[in-house]
């Protein structure tokens, strides 16, 4: 049995990774390929580790590397050409997976095609749900209403529930909250640090003078992107010791702090799972903006929110983010009865993202797939 799979940022490898453990003890002996991240690739050498140069957000920033993404996608075309896997499993990704799909359904009509961790086509085209029923053999669904819009449609579909369960309860340490700590979590790209991480300084400045009693951290990724902060930080003439800039450590720091002010994206979800109360906040190329409102058909952009389909977190995009609203909403957040009712509701729409076990139940979801079609 050979399988290819495809991933093109850090959370779908992590992802990735998991659904691969639980695939080769299924179904040992298989050989598996792809592109991925570190943690594909050290259960699989031949799953290629692209995903800190493939992890680009906005059409301005995809435009700048088109003629990269384009080498490689026809690259890992030939091969999956070549190759006539039994399966190709897609994660998330979906400029470029949902391209690949179309591609090689054409060329390998008996590959298999699953797509773990669905394309978010309820919120910006579901005029492409149709076509990728054309496309897919199995959807692996995160997010419990997502599946009946692909059933409905005539694709075969199943809610696994979301990684970041099991993920999060594997980490998660009760008891330690700082109730005078504030988390900032400006994003894991330089491009995010750019845009988001200036706010924060400034609202460390004026809130630590406010408010003495506070203290402020933010964890990078990487020790690069903490130096980076770092740069801005001295730049902006802030005492450093007001500002602790932490590597690697930010499941920790969600534990610990009191409010947090975090950037859109699978952190969010982290941070309702952490039972962190926070904020949302994005800001991205004007150019990206507009061009998102156009396509965007819905009322959030948080998974909380799209879950509880109430604003239950705090959402400040692009030109509702300043220090004057993250300030506001982190003084608000700090009176325990606010912090009590916020976390009540977080807790009610992550309780809907099931109770564990996504890797393995995807996992159980290929095998099904493959000895169905092993038999013929």
């Amino acid at each position: 049995m050979k399988l290819y799979i495809i991933a093109g940022e850090k959370s779908g490898d992590i992802h990735g990774a998991l659904l691969l453990k639980n695939l080769l003890r299924l179904m040992p002996g298989m050989e598996v390929a792809g592109l991925g991240g570190q943690g594909m690739h050290a259960l699989c050498p031949g799953v290629e580790d692209w995903a800190d140069e493939a992890a680009v957000i906005g059409v301005v920033e995809v435009l700048k590397k088109y003629g990269w993404f384009r080498r490689r996608f026809l690259s890992i075309l030939e091969r999956i050409r070549q190759d006539q896997p039994d399966c190709l499993v897609l994660i998330d990704y979906p400029g470029f997976n949902l391209r690949l799909a179309e591609k090689v359904r054409k060329c390998c009509p008996r590959t298999k095609i699953v797509y773990f961790i669905s394309p978010q086509v309820w919120a910006w085209h579901r005029g492409r749900i149709p076509k990728m029923v054309r496309m897919l053999d199995l959807m692996m669904c995160i997010f419990p209403f997502e599946a009946p819009l692909f059933q409905e449609a005539g694709l075969r579909t199943e809610f696994v529930g979301h990684p970041l369960v099991d993920e999060v309860a594997s980490i998660r340490k009760e008891g330690v909250r700082d109730p005078s700590l504030v988390g900032l979590f400006p994003g894991s790209r330089n491009r995010e640090i750019d845009r988001h991480f200036p706010v924060f300084i400034e609202v460390v400045n004026r809130l630590s003078r406010e408010r003495p009693e506070l203290s402020f951290e933010t964890a990078a990724s990487t020790e690069a992107l903490a130096e980076r902060m770092r740069g801005m930080v001295r730049k902006a003439g802030m005492p450093p010791e007001l500002f602790h800039i932490a590597v690697g450590k930010y499941h920790e720091l969600m534990d610990r702090a009191a409010v947090g002010v975090v950037a859109s994206g699978t952190a969010t979800m982290e941070a309702a799972l952490h039972r962190l109360p926070y904020m949302l906040v994005y800001k991205v190329p004007l150019l990206t903006y507009w061009m998102a409102r156009m396509l965007i058909k819905i009322r959030f952009i948080g998974m909380v929110n799209i879950l509880a389909q109430n604003p239950v977190v705090k959402e400040l995009v692009q030109f509702d983010f300043t220090p004057d609203k993250v300030i506001d909403e982190i003084e608000r957040l700090l009176v325990p009865e606010n912090r009590d009712a916020l976390l009540e509701e977080m807790k009610q729409a992550s309780d809907k993202l099931g109770q564990g076990g996504a890797a393995e139940h995807a996992a159980q979801a290929v095998c099904r797939l493959l000895n169905e079609y092993s038999t013929f």
